[in-house]
């Protein structure tokens, strides 16, 4: 294929609208520590109180999706992330999902819950995110989501005070979420001192796994880590 012919194919794919494209560690979830391409999409339809990455909400850069898959190619490792703002939002997004799957990585899906995930592919990972009170976004959280996880899913609850972390532990004993995946617990980041999440989560013998956000440990919090 000459190159004017490849121009045009390009042309003619999908596009997704990319924030940043980049190599680092995996600070969350079951995958933690893994070197990790992380494809961030832009756009995000919620707007939770302890956003950390507010500059994906706009902006960002229209990119065909060959494109995509060669870029996270040259980084040369097996796990990828796919994440926002809320990648869901932009529809070509599923077929990005899957083609990574097709190309052998190891893929994982950050979603904020509020969209319906019932036609991501099931080779990805999926990490949603249940929206507490404190968030902002709580009468966001789609609850028919919990219907499609399956035992290497993962749901996160970012804990931003003691009202957050009662509703949250009553959220996992009332749907019995620890019998359906792994549950998350984290700290919000400059808002609950990680120390007291973990005592609370001891005290109340909760079925859950406490994370930090590694990467905000290493780096502090800005883009591109």
């Amino acid at each position: 294929m000459n190159e004017g012919s490849d121009a045009a194919v390009r042309q003619s794919e999908p596009l997704l609208r990319i924030t940043e494209i980049f190599l680092s560690i995996q600070g969350e979830a079951e995958q933690v520590g893994w070197p990790t391409v992380f494809i961030r999409l832009t756009g995000c339809p919620l707007r939770c109180h302890y956003c950390d990455t507010a500059y994906a909400f706009h902006g960002g850069e229209k990119l065909a999706l060959s494109r995509i898959l060669d870029r996270v190619a040259g980084f040369g490792v097996r796990h990828v992330c796919v994440t926002g703002g809320e990648p869901l939002a932009q529809r070509h997004c599923l077929l990005l999902l899957r083609r990574l799957c097709d190309q052998g990585y190891t893929v994982s899906l950050e979603t904020s819950g509020a969209i319906d995930v019932a036609a991501v592919d099931p080779r990805v990972i999926k990490v949603i995110d249940i929206k507490t009170p404190g968030s902002g976004e709580a009468h966001r959280n789609r609850w028919e989501n919990l219907d499609y996880l399956r035992p290497g899913d993962q749901l996160k609850f970012v804990i931003c005070d003691r009202a957050d972390f009662d509703w949250a532990s009553a959220t996992v004993r009332e749907r019995r979420l620890a019998d359906r995946c792994t549950v998350l617990f984290s700290p919000s980041y400059g808002q609950l001192e990680p120390a007291s999440l973990a005592e609370w989560i001891l005290a109340e013998r909760l079925p859950v796994r406490f994370q930090l956000q590694l990467h905000k440990v290493l780096w502090g919090e800005r883009p591109g880590v």
